[in-house]
């Protein structure tokens, strides 16, 4: 629910008593009661070139300028700036627009924005979103939130909450932050905050349950519509996933290593400066794969790859 009649404002008091084709240009220009129409095809209608209702929009700003000292109109602008003071003095703008003239009531905001001189806005660049604002020095308190909290996330390397004495209003005209699914922020290109395609989505659910998973499990977990053999070729593709059993997959970040049994008896034997028993073996082996004791010692015992010594201990074989 609006707080003002925006509508009743613009056509009472703004547009009221305007020469006629100054009002309807405007009425055209900022879609007040309809959609918005460009230069060109208001042009079009009157029979004159675009540089022409320009100046006619033009003139009929400065005219419409005048009437906003009317008390109604200093409460509306009085208004909008408290909101933009509670939002960090700045506001994206379809957020602004949305949040002060809801459904129906976006372009006579978007009117009355123009015409309160206090308010400047910023037009879109390569790394923010068009917003507005109604202290400029506000934009570089923002640009500075911004710069420090996309550094403090390439350090955590992790998506993190919002820090109490940043305004919100700050990170949402970045277009390199962005809010996961978990309500944490992290950058654009995270695929835990911005997902792209199954295996994104499905590296989001190994990364909440924070085990490994059936990707049967995994296909439930993105959602019903999801088919499991497509999870599968997925994962078997994406170097994100570790195979560590029949059907069973992990995050190569908590330490898997990829590879069959065999490879990661070696990678285990390797690593060892010393001949290991059986049993160390098949403990070390069982932290990287879910699979059955007897399939590691099956494997162990393959002598083109596996040596035993007098002290039943194995060596990888030397090639």
């Amino acid at each position: 629910m609006t707080k003002f009649n925006y509508q009743n404002i613009c056509s009472s008091i703004l547009l009221k008593d305007l020469p006629a084709r100054s009002k309807e240009v405007l009425l055209r220009r900022f879609g007040l009661g309809r959609e918005k129409e460009t230069l060109e095809a208001i042009g079009q209608d009157f029979g004159i070139t675009r540089e022409r209702v320009r100046q006619v929009e033009a003139d009929g700003l400065k005219r419409v300028e005048e009437k906003v000292k009317e008390p109604r109109c200093q409460a509306v602008f009085n208004y909008f700036s408290g909101y933009l003071r509670k939002a960090g003095f700045l506001k994206k703008e379809d957020l602004l627009l949305s949040e002060l003239g809801g459904k129906h009531f976006q372009n006579y905001i978007h009117f009355l924005l123009v015409l309160g001189k206090p308010f400047p806005k910023f037009y879109e660049t390569e790394d923010l979103y068009p917003f507005w604002a109604s202290d400029e020095n506000a934009v570089t308190a923002a640009q500075k939130n911004i710069n420090n909290f996309v550094s403090e996330l390439k350090k955590k390397k992790r998506p993190l909450a919002l820090q109490g004495n940043i305004p919100l209003s700050h990170l949402e005209i970045s277009k390199n932050i962005l809010k996961g699914q978990t309500g944490l922020y992290g950058l654009k290109d995270w695929p835990e905050i911005n997902p792209r395609g199954i295996k994104d989505r499905a590296y989001i659910v190994f990364r909440k349950e924070k085990t490994h998973l059936h990707f049967s499990q995994v296909a439930r977990a993105i959602g019903k519509d999801t088919l499991c053999q497509t999870v599968h070729n997925e994962l078997i593709k994406d170097s994100r996933f570790v195979l560590v059993g029949r059907g069973l997959y992990a995050l190569g970040e908590w330490g898997y290593q990829p590879g069959q049994v065999r490879e990661v008896i070696s990678q285990v034997l390797g690593k060892s400066k010393k001949p290991m028993r059986k049993e160390q073996v098949l403990k070390e082996v069982l932290k990287q794969r879910q699979v059955q004791s007897n399939t590691i010692l099956l494997n162990l015992q393959n002598k083109n790859y596996f040596i035993k010594n007098s002290e039943g201990k194995y060596t990888v074989r030397k090639a």
